[in-house]
């Protein structure tokens, strides 16, 4: 198969999953039952607040019944003013009484409403920060901060008004239902004859709506994922003048969105109408057999009764529609809360075994036992490699891009774990100590430098208040980075901006260098730390990189050949393989595939661009 039709094939992969993702099932039982696990916490509060809710509807449907009562009163020969009265201060009592009932319990589910959604966001957050690295890779950035806002979000109307209206709208239909049986059983039964054409309207709208409510929240996250890549590589596309080939590509997925919203909103726009025709028609139904009877004198009906009834098909149909709104909300939460556990049931890539120990110190003997690592099955990256590195050596790894030097890096601090063999830090499977514990004693510099925004101190101590400005400027002091820092306006307390982009790539990896020496790691780890810095702060960095030499184990990627002379050993990998290894003096001697690229670099660094003298 050739790599073009691999590509093809992989990429119908992706997205037959994404598809399948996106139409993957979970039923509303077992939505409910997980979302009732977060409330089950301050169920009292509910319960609370589900008896406020009763007295309010009680208070709301007993109106009528009053009105009615005053009517048949004026009718009788006692009548009086004071009566009326009376049954006015009732009525106002009773509306009072609603207000304060429906405020208590509003005020009850917001807040217990906040403090449930603050804890799913901080378990989806949670479970995002524990992804290995493949899984991070596998999900856009902007898929996941999805999650984290906007799907947490639409959870906030299920847990504070719709799980709460859906019970207030049935017991509401309830309590009418039963009052006018009580009333007069004939006309309840007229009033109540549309109701199966409400329940078919109902079935067919929660069947569709739920699958148009997933469109939307699917169409969101692609938008999200795209915005979130393309805000970040903005310079790439001014640089390559690609501004409306993305402009294109945004409005696709913003089509894609409005057209699925457009969908869920004609359900809506369908559903609620023909509630509120059935409502007159039932209304008209109440008005008809009502008036006949009149007409017909038989006067079985009372002018209260039909007040009554009318009355109550309006307060029938208000719960119902209500319902319609509350099933529109429910589906979009069910979409998201589908979308949250999702992230939640991502199976853990890198897990700490049952024995995993902890380890209090560690003197930084590294050993690689014959391991094979590949990112993709059978295409191996690492092939049967081994070597070992004792306390406080520096050790580098040299050779083309993919002969798997990050790889090994990667490997040690287990951002991925080996199909085959053992990684040994002093004498111990780094898969049976603590994820936490290992990767505490590890120190880490990347060749792209992430700062947070902050100042320059809350970037060097990561915001732990344990840590001293005295203890900050020591380790800035150590690894040079105060030189520069000290004639900045604010110096340790000068803003740092998103990503750092008012530092250079150098004073970046100075303050990465002093954060690492910070937290006093037994291992140091540079991938290509030297890589893109100018010639002057390369100097305060190699003083630096010297003097780290002697804090602990040092591992070493290196681009630039002539930072790494000075370490004890130098491994040399093509294709997965360490093809040769030694001293920097002694692969020069060997003549082989080290010295070569040695020549190859220092040529192109003697070589200048000659000045173009010509006069046209």
């Amino acid at each position: 198969m050739s790599k073009k039709e691999k590509t093809t094939k992989k990429k119908k992969i992706v997205e037959m999953t994404e598809t399948e993702q996106n139409e993957r099932k979970m039923s509303d039982g077992v939505i409910t039952k997980r979302l009732l696990k977060y409330l089950m916490p301050y169920i009292w509060y509910f319960v609370l607040a589900l008896v406020l809710m009763i007295f309010a509807i009680f208070g709301d449907i007993i109106l009528p019944v009053l009105l009615g009562g005053a009517i048949d009163l004026l009718q009788t020969p006692d009548a009086s003013l004071t009566k009326i009265i009376i049954l006015m201060i009732v009525a106002l009592m009773i509306t009072l009484i609603y207000a304060v009932t429906e405020y208590s319990q509003t005020m009850i589910l917001q807040k217990t409403g906040q403090k449930i959604l603050m804890q799913i966001r901080e378990d989806v957050f949670w479970k995002i920060e524990n992804f290995s690295t493949a899984q991070v890779n596998q999900n856009p950035i902007g898929r996941l901060v999805t999650r984290v806002t906007n799907d947490t979000n639409a959870l906030n109307d299920l847990y504070t008004n719709v799980f709460v209206n859906l019970i207030r709208n049935v017991f509401t239909i309830l309590f009418i239902i039963v009052i006018m049986l009580v009333v007069d059983v004939k006309m309840a039964l007229i009033t109540l004859s549309l109701m199966p054409l409400v329940g078919l309207s109902s079935f067919f709208f929660h069947r569709y709506s739920r699958k148009a409510h997933r469109r939307v929240r699917h169409s969101v996250s692609r938008l999200n994922a795209f915005l979130s890549e393309n805000l970040s590589g903005m310079k790439i596309t001014q640089v390559f003048n690609q501004e409306k080939k993305k402009h294109n590509e945004f409005r696709e997925r913003n089509n894609e969105w409005k057209n699925s919203s457009l969908r869920s909103i004609l359900l809506f726009a369908i559903f609620r109408p023909s509630i509120y025709v059935l409502f007159i028609l039932t209304s008209m139904l109440v008005l008809y057999f009502s008036s006949k009877q009149i007409v017909d004198s038989n006067y079985t009906i009372k002018v209260s009764t039909l007040v009554i009834f009318y009355n109550y098909a309006g307060m029938l149909f208000n719960p119902i529609q209500q319902l319609a709104e509350s099933f529109n909300a429910l589906q979009a939460g069910f979409a998201s809360s589908e979308r949250i556990f999702e992230i939640l049931d991502y199976p853990d890539d890198i897990v700490d075994n049952p024995d995993a120990i902890e380890l209090e110190e560690i003197k930084g003997d590294i050993e690689f036992q014959h391991v094979w690592f590949s990112y993709e099955p059978n295409e191996w990256i690492l092939k049967d490699v081994s070597f070992k590195v004792n306390t406080k050596e520096t050790v580098a790894f040299v050779g083309a891009t993919g002969s798997g030097k990050t790889t090994i890096l990667s490997l040690i601090v287990r951002n991925y774990d080996i199909q085959k063999g053992r990684i040994l830090i002093d004498g111990i499977d780094i898969k049976k100590i603590k994820l936490s514990s290992l990767r505490s004693k590890i120190g880490q510099m990347l060749q792209d430098v992430f700062l947070f925004s902050g100042t320059i101190a809350s970037n060097i101590s990561l915001n732990d208040e344990t840590v001293t400005m005295d203890e900050i400027k020591q380790a800035c002091e150590y690894v040079n980075a105060s030189k520069f820092i000290e004639k900045l306006p604010n110096q340790y307390e000068e803003e740092v901006r998103e990503r750092g982009n008012n530092f250079s790539s150098g004073q970046r990896q100075l303050l990465s260098f002093a954060r690492t020496i910070l937290h006093k790691p037994s291992i140091l780890i540079l991938d290509e730390a030297t890589a893109n810095i100018d010639t002057e702060t390369e100097v305060l960095i190699q003083d630096s990189l010297k003097k780290m030499m002697n804090i602990g184990t040092m591992l070493i990627v290196a681009h630039r050949l002539s930072t790494i002379q000075h370490a004890d050993k130098i491994y040399v990998l093509r294709l997965g393989k360490i093809i040769e290894s030694g001293t920097h003096q002694e692969l020069i001697a060997k003549g082989g595939h080290y010295k070569e690229l040695y020549e190859l670099q220092s040529q192109k660094q003697k070589m200048q661009i000659p000045k173009n003298n010509n006069h046209h």
